[in-house]
């Protein structure tokens, strides 16, 4: 019951009931990312936009920080072959994509931080309070 509740009133967990619905009469299953986010399409422009739509199922939680460049590109009409269509290799400069991590505990935390862990420095004496 409580999985049926979220289809229906939540778009923050994956995808909602319309959005599955709409994926199964019509989406076009385009590729999967490492994060296991699926890619779709509906072939053909759409009349109401002009192009091509395209739309992304989150595993998990929606964060559109989770969508490697690539697929980006993809997703927002910049590039015409999907990264599953093509055979890119990343250059050994080139560092992985990781989502965003602000506002989970592996955010940075910077020293002084009230939210780091351990004890925090005392002041140094080179900060003067303003008093009116």
């Amino acid at each position: 019951m409580k999985r049926l509740l979220q289809l229906v009133f939540t778009w923050w967990n994956g995808a909602t009931a319309g959005t599955l619905l709409t994926t199964s009469r019509s989406g076009q299953f385009v590729g999967e990312d490492e994060f296991g986010n699926r890619y779709y399409r509906k072939p053909g422009k759409d009349p109401t936009i002009g192009v091509e739509r395209r739309w992304v199922i989150y595993k998990g939680e929606a964060d559109g920080s989770a969508v490697p460049a690539g697929w980006k590109g993809w997703l927002n009409q910049t590039v015409h072959v999907a990264p599953s269509e093509e055979t890119y290799q990343p250059r050994e400069w080139q560092k992985r994509h990781l989502p965003n991590p602000t506002g989970t505990p592996g955010a940075y935390r910077p020293q002084g931080s009230i939210l780091r862990a351990g004890e925090r420095p005392a002041a140094t004496g080179d900060y003067q309070a303003w008093t009116p």
